[in-house]
């Protein structure tokens, strides 16, 4: 991912990933309600907004793919990849604020409920985009290091940015910012560190595990 292209472009993809998954679930949950009287069971209305929540945020991986195939525009490819990344965040909280709301009832929330989801939502990305940078300035370390070890740079690449994201997932942050930030970093400082042989072998490991995961995916669903 070009991160000049990224940071130069931070406010469109933060208004398209937080405004946009926003409006997305309140027009989904919205569509849902209006229609609550054919569903069996006759669901809440927080109910149907969890729902939504569900299925709003828009991971474009098929429209990724494409992309790099044709070779679009920069600006359009990174503000797709970009909303998909950041998007995370924002239906991590609305899910569990949702959630808490629907197994205490409607008469046990109060205006305080709604104060501590905003300021989950900054603790949920802050969070992960520290555990993240952490993990690069760790990696940056090791590879600086261990450079004389080839053996293991491969290893610590592919490792540690895995690292963060189960870090920052078992203390309810955004795993996906914490694992882009780390590789933001590493793709900034770490070559240097590392050897021509060893870069290699990371960006072929990546590319082959990408797309064996993509075909898995697609092939299941």
């Amino acid at each position: 991912m070009p991160n000049k292209e990224f940071f130069r472009n931070i406010g469109t993809i933060t208004t398209y990933a937080v405004v946009g998954t926003l409006w997305n679930t309140a027009a989904t949950g919205l569509t849902l309600y209006s229609f609550k009287n054919y569903f069996h069971g006759h669901p809440s209305p927080i109910d149907l907004f969890l729902f939504a929540t569900l299925i709003s945020a828009v991971d474009p991986v098929a429209v990724i793919c494409v992309f790099e195939e044709i070779h679009v525009n920069q600006l359009l490819y990174i503000c797709v990849f970009g909303e998909s990344l950041l998007n995370d965040a924002v239906t991590i909280v609305l899910y569990h604020t949702l959630h808490a709301m629907a197994a205490a009832g409607v008469d046990a929330i109060f205006w305080t409920d709604y104060l501590l989801a905003i300021i989950a939502f900054f603790w949920v990305s802050v969070g992960g985009i520290l555990v993240g940078a952490l993990w690069a300035v760790l990696t940056g370390i090791v590879t600086k290091f261990g450079a004389g070890v080839s053996v293991v740079q491969p290893l610590t690449c592919l490792l540690f940015p895995y690292l963060a994201y189960l870090i920052a997932e078992s203390f309810g942050l955004s795993g996906i910012l914490a694992i882009v930030v780390c590789g933001m970093g590493m793709k900034q400082y770490i070559v240097g560190n590392i050897s021509e042989q060893s870069l290699v072998t990371v960006n072929y490991f990546m590319k082959t595990l990408s797309s064996r995961l993509f075909f898995k995916l697609f092939l299941k669903f």
